[in-house]
């Protein structure tokens, strides 16, 4: 080789070095220190709020079917057909069915919701891709223990079961490296940034709930909502199973599988870095104890 081939040789690896050595000096100022800016809070529920439900949507039947009746009797009545009136006239079983539908809810009914509230010291949420890290197939695991979300739990009729805004603090996510937990926090999620610091899942549909729950019983179901990361949003759904531990404590797990494309999360450019999987595997991992009200 000549000295001018070796030179520019020299100047090449010099190159690739010292641009190697800037974007990590550049990911290692912008990844910030990892630190929350507060507590993990997200909206709370209360069982004060009445919520939509079976007993409501019949009473709301009844009494359509019962105005239809009145108004169609009174029709018939103008009309002079008092005979043809009285045959349709609102029978005194739909009438008592109606009364007693629209009847408060007892506190006895009340008494069987209770409301749970995610613990975070006991809770973790996780996220699972797969890279190549210098040549060598890496499983990556992201966790957190920032999070925070409230369930209500209805034990008359569980498909009533209501599920908050659960937020997680993205910030404070870390792997089992600290340059990758810098890159993440500063390219990826950007949530080393104010604006970008909490992800959110929003419910929208409680599907499969079991026809009852009991303590120590396994049950599952899915929770199917909105998912926000950065500004972008999603639908998602999560396969959940849940176990009533004990009266006052409930536990479970939540699954799903979205994907980087899905909200535009493009992995910085770095050497040794490759293959790193568009799927994204999101995990959580609760224990909500009972919030007396």
């Amino acid at each position: 080789m000549s000295k001018r081939a070796f030179n520019i040789l020299g100047i090449l690896i010099l190159m690739g070095i010292t641009a190697a050595v800037s974007v990590g000096a550049y990911i290692l100022i912008i990844g910030g220190s990892g630190e929350a800016s507060g507590p993990t809070t997200a909206p709370t529920l209360s069982l004060a709020t009445e919520t939509p439900n079976v007993a409501e949507t019949q009473v709301a039947v009844l009494s359509t079917q019962v105005a239809d009746l009145v108004a169609t009797n009174a029709a018939l009545v103008a009309a002079g057909s008092m005979e043809t009136a009285a045959t349709v006239e609102a029978t005194p079983e739909a009438t008592e069915a109606a009364a007693e539908a629209t009847e408060p809810v007892s506190a006895d009914s009340a008494a069987t919701r209770a409301l749970y509230r995610i613990v975070a010291e006991e809770s973790e949420v996780r996220f699972t891709l797969t890279e190549d890290l210098r040549g060598v197939f890496t499983t990556v695991v992201g966790r957190t223990s920032d999070v925070a979300g409230d369930i209500i739990v209805d034990f008359g009729n569980p498909a009533n079961s209501q599920i908050g805004e659960l937020r997680i603090n993205a910030r404070t996510i870390v792997t089992d490296n600290e340059f990758r937990n810098r890159a993440i926090r500063g390219e990826i999620l950007e949530s080393s940034s104010a604006e970008y610091e909490f992800i959110s899942f929003t419910p929208t549909a409680v599907s499969g709930a079991p026809a009852s729950i009991a303590v120590g019983e396994s049950f599952t179901f899915q929770v199917t909502g909105d998912l926000k990361i950065r500004e972008i949003v999603q639908p998602v759904t999560f396969a959940v199973t849940a176990t009533l531990a004990a009266q006052d404590r409930l536990e479970g797990t939540g699954t799903t599988v979205v994907t980087r494309t899905q909200y535009n999360l493009t992995i910085p450019s770095v050497p040794g870095v490759a293959n790193v999987s568009d799927e994204v595997t999101l995990e959580i991992e609760f224990v909500a104890t009972q919030v007396q009200q």
